[in-house]
């Protein structure tokens, strides 16, 4: 038996026997395995990735309901600071009704559970709110997306005042042309507002940043760097393995704001990564990265994993 029957096999035993094994650990527990994962499992990532297989998993219609009610209500956005509340207390009553778990004798599994599916569905949420920022293309003729892009120049160079909108100065915070709008083709709005929220929420390291990216030796176009990272921020979303670090890094509701932290953290490691790996030219940017992305993927599949800038200034 090769390996890949061996493993479809023992999927289709575990299957059949998990009600039993469930039914036995009731017995003897006294609770279902929902209260047995929110007693037994440290908070964050190790909890709630049980909660969300545990979900999945159920063959019961009332949780299979409750399961995609949350999926659509996150697929339109629906989960807001004035809805959040009534959308979790009616999951944790589903639950609890289902169950039959009494909230009396147990007080602390609605906060545990509630939790969990705040997590699970806000990072469902982010996706869509993510991908609809890498949908909106970068409009010239719209206020708003040019102010955003005249911010980010006023950022990261405060005390030199562009001579144009269309000009060479763009190069100089690593753009490739004259103008950045054509930049922005591949990840919309999205590459602008990381890079925005970067050179605005850690001023002095984004600045620090863009010295290395001058390096005569080492030095990269800072913004295509930006949107590269952008993209793959993206990509550890959307497949999941950023779940991880969002899980452990999130007290509320997940937010784009917990995917522009993502991003600052992979722009000032990669920055650091980059210099310590003594390119001889830009044209090892790809290999790099992708060794970068190795990296990071690796850290993500510890449940404990949460990622942090740690500014430290050198002399390089």
């Amino acid at each position: 038996m090769t390996a890949g029957m061996f493993t479809y096999v023992w999927s289709l035993v575990c299957w059949y026997f998990r009600p039993l094994v469930k039914w036995f650990l009731h017995q003897t527990t006294q609770m279902c395995e929902l209260q047995r994962i929110c007693y037994g499992q440290p908070s964050g990532a190790p909890r709630t990735f049980a909660v969300k297989e545990c979900l999945g998993r159920s063959r019961n219609s009332n949780i299979r309901t409750l399961v995609a009610y949350l999926n659509d209500v996150a697929d339109r956005r629906g989960i807001t600071t004035r809805t959040e509340r009534k959308i979790l207390e009616d999951a944790i009553r589903t639950v609890l009704v289902t169950k039959k778990i009494n909230p009396t004798a147990h007080p602390d599994f609605p906060k545990s559970f509630g939790k969990c599916v705040e997590l699970i569905w806000g990072y469902r949420q982010l996706c869509v709110e993510c991908e609809d920022l890498r949908k909106t293309s970068y409009n010239s003729d719209n206020p708003e997306h040019e102010r955003r892009l005249l911010k980010l120049w006023d950022l990261l160079m405060p005390y030199e005042p562009l001579d144009a909108r269309v000009t060479k100065q763009w190069q100089e915070i690593g753009f490739q042309g004259d103008d950045p709008k054509t930049d922005f083709r591949g990840m919309g709005m999205l590459g602008l507002e990381n890079l925005v929220y970067f050179a605005q929420e850690y001023p002095s390291t984004a600045t620090h940043v863009l010295s290395h990216s001058h390096h005569p030796r080492y030095g990269y176009a800072f913004a295509i760097v930006g949107i590269n990272l952008t993209s793959m921020a993206l990509r550890l979303l959307r497949d999941g393995s950023a779940q991880t670090h969002v899980y452990n890094s999130s007290k509320t509701l997940p937010t784009i704001r917990a995917f522009h932290q993502f991003y600052c953290y992979l722009f000032y490691e990669f920055d650091g990564f980059w210099i310590e790996s003594r390119p001889s030219n830009i044209m090892e940017f790809s290999s790099i990265q992708e060794k970068f992305e190795k990296s990071i993927r690796t850290a993500l599949t510890n449940p404990s994993t949460v990622f942090r800038i740690n500014v430290a200034v050198d002399n390089i």
